[in-house]
């Protein structure tokens, strides 16, 4: 008797994973970016207000005696440390306890931090509540990208997964234009504007949390965690809603599974599937995810404070600047986000991250020969950013379908920790203090930094991506759970396996990875 017997005592064959597959995009599909994607705008607004409101926090009146080193430093490197430290905290719990209730529980503690950032009256008060600010969002990175690969058909994937975590950047345009009303002294009060900032981030939290109820938790984890019945109950209401919108049944899946049941997967299994097992994705996983760290955490942290320091752009103005780089990115993965389907992974998260790379190799050039102005340097930006920010997202998409499932929370909250670290706390730091010291010699370094590391990541990309596009996450990587064969005394999940309106599917063994 196999472990997961003893702890569970059922093998169970079934199709869903195939027939969540082969479902045509409907309006339920659209329930899902809308409910599990939205809270990427609010990251994208935490990030971006903070660092466009910093000269401002650090001007008298504020109501926080804080320079701006140590808002677009040490409370952004905290932030970051509390992202980290949550993916790794929730991570852990979602693979237990399960996607829906992980993403509920880490949107209510995102949602109390910052209405308590908002209220802050000392220095050390604001720090606390940025860390749990951060907390929270790392949690979400886990519990939705875990959620949305499981619940998004094979053949939409790749482009959904981008265009979601692209998402971030339509936060940034709103934190960048908000920003620009909240800083004006003429409408609010010094101490006031920046407040509402972040409790406007409270209330759309608090809608976006009542949208999630509706989100099922995922029928692959119900399978294995024993819960087949309702994982049944979910997909076969799924097809009936498809179905009834389509006017016609759904084609047939192909292809079932046996896996036998268990609760819970150990560390020690964990590290020796993903360090073991898959040792080159996890190398890739380090690669792309402290690359595009290093450069999106130093860039969307300084960025304001470079427009201020070289080129004398007011405080209240470098929203516009950044809501203009904050459209390169979202457009990135929404146009970029099909090829990654239809190209392929390999081709096109090598190609973005190299690109980008080079061209902020030249960014750097021009810079230090002093031929920019604010507005050049932030068209370059743009660009550079446009083929970035579709590199950046593939990395979560990458390491979310590359190991097993049973490990994918704690896969993507690792890479994510692991590699925000590296690039996400020290990035902050050293960039501020590059930045700092008023000398194009210095900010020019820091942007070659950030380019090295994404030439180097994609090289890394063009030799190790796995072609994973329109394949199935269980043919990708092998579950934990999967049996070798079918066994005779299996519990076969469902009584309609194929939901209403279709024929059995053909016999077929369990995926391979």
């Amino acid at each position: 008797m196999t472990t997961a017997q003893a702890e569970t005592g059922r093998t169970v064959t079934t199709d869903i994973p195939a027939r969540l597959d082969r479902l045509p995009w409907s309006r339920w599909h659209w329930t899902i970016v809308i409910g599990l994607g939205t809270v990427w705008i609010l990251d994208g607004l935490e990030v971006t207000v903070v660092g466009n409101i910093a000269s401002r926090l650090s001007e008298p009146g504020s109501g926080l005696p804080i320079t701006s080193g140590e808002v677009t430093g040490i409370a952004a490197a905290l932030y970051v440390a509390g992202a980290c430290a949550g993916a790794l905290f929730w991570g852990r719990l979602t693979d237990k306890w399960g996607r829906k209730k992980l993403f509920m529980i880490t949107l209510a503690v995102y949602l109390g931090a910052t209405a308590l950032t908002a209220v802050a009256f000392d220095t050390w008060w604001f720090f606390l509540f940025r860390f749990l600010t951060g907390f929270g969002i790392g949690g979400e990175y886990a519990a939705i990208n875990s959620a949305i690969d499981e619940l998004i058909p094979k053949e939409y994937r790749g482009r959904v997964d981008l265009m979601i975590n692209g998402s971030f950047w339509l936060g940034a345009v709103g934190g960048s234009l908000l920003s620009i009303v909240a800083l004006d002294t003429d409408i609010f009060a010094a101490n006031v504007g920046w407040r509402l900032t972040f409790a406007l981030g409270a209330v759309l939290s608090f809608v976006i949390l009542l949208v999630r109820r509706h989100v099922p938790e995922s029928p692959r984890w119900l399978l294995i965690h024993g819960r087949d019945d309702e994982a049944e109950r979910i997909v076969s209401g799924i097809e009936r809603e498809i179905e009834r919108e389509r006017g016609e049944p759904l084609p047939p899946a192909e292809g079932e599974l046996t896996i036998n049941q268990r609760r819970s997967v150990s560390f020690l299994e964990i590290g020796r599937t993903v360090f073991s097992d898959y040792r080159k994705r996890a190398i890739l996983g380090f690669s792309l995810f402290i690359g595009q760290a290093f450069l999106y955490n130093a860039i969307t942290f300084g960025f304001g404070a470079i427009l201020t320091t070289f080129y004398d752009v007011p405080s209240g103005s470098t929203g516009y600047y950044f809501a203009v780089i904050a459209l390169g990115n979202f457009f990135g993965p929404l146009l970029l986000g099909k090829l990654f389907d239809t190209v392929g992974r390999r081709v096109m998260i090598s190609g973005t991250y190299l690109l980008s790379g080079l061209l902020l190799f030249g960014t750097a050039w021009l810079f230090d020969q002093g031929s920019l102005s604010a507005t050049t340097l932030t068209a370059c930006w743009c660009v550079v950013l446009f083929f970035a920010s579709a590199g950046a997202s593939s990395a979560y998409l990458t390491v979310s379908e590359v190991f097993p499932m049973e490990t994918r929370a704690m896969s993507i909250a690792f890479f994510y920790a692991i590699g925000t670290a590296a690039g996400g706390i020290s990035g902050p730091l050293l960039f501020a203090d590059l930045t700092g010291t008023g000398k194009v010699g210095d900010t020019t370094l820091a942007f070659q930094i950030g380019a090295a590391l994404m030439c180097l990541a994609g090289l890394v990309a063009a030799l190790l991506a796995v072609k994973a596009e329109r394949r199935s996450l269980e043919d990708i990587a092998k579950p934990l759970t999967a049996a070798a064969g079918k066994a005779k005394s299996g519990v076969r999940s469902g009584a309609n396996s194929q939901g209403p309106g279709s024929s059995p599917p053909p016999g077929a063994g369990p995926a391979t990875a």
